[in-house]
């Protein structure tokens, strides 16, 4: 056969920014599809079935403990604090007595548990954004229930050979926990969304993802060569040595410690964007001058209770003294939209990317969390080596700006009077809305800097959902209007007197690095693994031409035009 006739792309939703190649295995754990159609219930014990749910739960409660004391050591707290949810799903009275009502009817313990599920389930399907998702997390914890009474220990991700490409109709969290980024080139999904659990891992240790490649992907035979692009969202069978040789050359971009300066000498600072305490570690390795966005929200994420105020100064000092000599940028809770932080199982504490999410909640019903936040933020900065900068995400208005500078005023005056070291931050705010963008220049006089948020200003400058596959298309930086709104941004923030950066995914694009050195931005904020590349390309931008560049893009009208401008680079 022809060596064509073995290569195709599988289009997905590309979920960690990074390219590998290996040998592809199927990781399949057990799912309630397997199951046969149940035998006669005359002929089924409801004290044995009954026994070995039971000792399926045990064994399960088990597996959990491990995994997450091995996700904590090897990723953080706050991703371990999943295998909690899970084993509440596991004790949930609901759920279990759901299996003992199907056992007493007669039914195996595989299909008791199938029909207990089906309900939670179904009910986290029909919500909205990522609480839809937590019905990942049910069924993980489903099908490690069915897994366990079959008798399979499945495949131990653990323990792949080296350069093996995962793929799977969904990763679930306990997937991704036995990933090892040293054996595993990468993974790809039939199903699954990039705000997943298990997407959120592979981004934190390096794997490249892509999730979402449907039907098609299931087509790929155990053994053939495979090629995950985790930046274009594409599975490739059989690849050329020409694309091979891409993920190649991403190994071997220099590594530079220290910042860099276009061609001409103007200074362009590259920062990295972390989640967790673990990041930070890939951060400095591949030479982040500082943080230019950590995610406070994953602190808060699928645990009963959130952080108290100590553990957050525990937290944020550790950051700070992991770059003594740089700027660590710590956003405030931007709970809402993609990021709920409700306790696991009540699925009707979703907030929509429109609604109350970011400092509308910081101000309203999350206040008492906010002032908890801003007391920490403000104790880590004095005892913290490095130099604090808090932006406030997802900020629409003057007011709620000022209201939010307000607050921070509030809790240096409380932690005054209690005689608790502290010292101010720089404040910024996030331009991720376009009334932000807009009112930029009024925001920058009265902050210290601003940070475009490009996924979210993306997503309502083009009124398409981040989450929604059916409008990905119009979810582009390059769309002409997300430029100049950009562009706008940055002039106006300059105006007002504020350092402008950029924390999008736009930003780790290194075939945008010129134009958007050309469009102002003084800093760049981007996954730990994009820094080499977007260094790279920093060093061989002319900032006169950017600019010329950047001006001949704005202006195209369409979104083709200004790839194109961007290719003939």
């Amino acid at each position: 056969m022809p060596e064509d006739d073995h290569r195709r792309t599988i289009d997905g939703t590309g979920a960690a920014p990074l390219v590998g190649v290996g040998t592809a295995v199927w990781a399949r754990s057990g799912s309630a599809a397997d199951l046969e159609a149940p035998p006669e219930p005359a002929t089924v014990d409801p004290a044995v079935e009954r026994g070995r749910f039971d000792d399926a739960k045990a064994r399960a409660r088990e597996e959990l403990e491990r995994e997450r004391e091995r996700t904590a050591e090897r990723i953080g707290e706050a991703e371990a604090a999943v295998f909690d949810a899970h084993r509440q799903f596991l004790d949930d009275p609901q759920i279990t007595d759901a299996v003992a009502d199907a056992i007493a009817d007669r039914l195996p313990a595989e299909h008791a548990v199938r029909r207990a599920f089906e309900g939670p389930i179904d009910q986290f399907q029909e919500t909205d954004g990522t609480v839809a998702e937590r019905a990942d997390d049910l069924r993980d914890v489903r099908d490690r229930l069915l897994r366990i009474l079959a008798g399979d220990d499945g495949v131990d991700l653990g323990t792949v050979p080296d350069g093996t490409v995962v793929l799977v109709r969904r990763l679930t969290p306990s997937d991704a926990a036995r990933l090892d980024p040293d054996r595993v080139a990468g993974f790809a999904t039939v199903e699954g969304g990039r705000t997943a659990h298990a997407a959120i891992f592979a981004r934190s240790i390096g794997v490249p993802a892509v999730v979402d490649a449907g039907e098609e992907l299931r087509s790929i035979e155990a053994g053939a060569t495979v090629l995950v692009d985790g930046d274009a969202g594409s599975v490739i069978v059989d690849p050329t040595t020409e694309q091979r040789k891409r993920v190649e050359v991403g190994g071997d971009v220099e590594i530079r410690a220290a910042p860099v300066s276009t061609a001409d000498g103007n200074p362009i600072a590259v920062d990295a964007n972390v989640c967790t305490l673990s990041d930070l570690e890939a951060a400095i390795h591949h030479g982040a001058d500082g943080i230019g966005l950590f995610r406070t929200e994953f602190l808060f994420l699928d645990r009963p209770t959130p952080p108290n105020e100590d553990e957050q100064v525990e937290t944020y000092a550790e950051v700070l003294d992991a770059f003594p000599e740089g700027r660590v940028v710590v956003r405030t809770l931007d709970v809402g939209g993609d990021k709920p932080i409700s306790p696991p199982g009540r699925p009707g504490a979703e907030h929509s990317f429109l609604g109350e999410r970011g400092i509308r909640r910081s101000l309203g019903p999350d206040a008492d969390r906010f002032e908890t936040q801003l007391r920490a933020l403000l104790r880590a900065e004095a005892v913290g080596e490095g130099s604090l900068s808090v932006p406030f995400p997802m900020v629409s208005t003057v007011g709620e700006l000022e209201a939010a500078i307000a607050a921070v005023e509030s809790a240096a005056g409380a932690l005054a009077e209690e005689g608790v070291d502290y010292a101010m931050p720089e404040l910024g705010a996030m331009i991720e809305t376009p009334s932000a963008a807009l009112l930029a220049e009024a925001f920058a006089e009265r902050v210290d800097f601003l940070s475009i948020g490009t996924n979210d200003l993306t997503q309502y400058v083009m009124a398409a959902a981040r989450e929604d596959d059916r409008v990905a298309h119009l979810h582009d930086p390059c769309e002409p209007a997300v430029l100049r709104i950009v562009e706008r941004a940055v002039r106006a923030g300059h105006s007002g007197g504020a350092r402008i950066g950029m924390c999008g995914e736009m930003a780790a694009d290194s075939e945008l690095t010129e134009l958007l050195i050309g469009l102002g931005l003084d800093e760049l904020s981007v996954t730990p693994h994009s820094i080499p590349e977007v260094k790279a390309s920093v060093t061989g931008v002319d900032t006169d031409e950017a600019r010329s560049f950047a001006e001949r893009a704005l202006e195209a009208t369409t979104k083709p035009t200004v790839r194109d401008y961007v290719a003939d680079r």
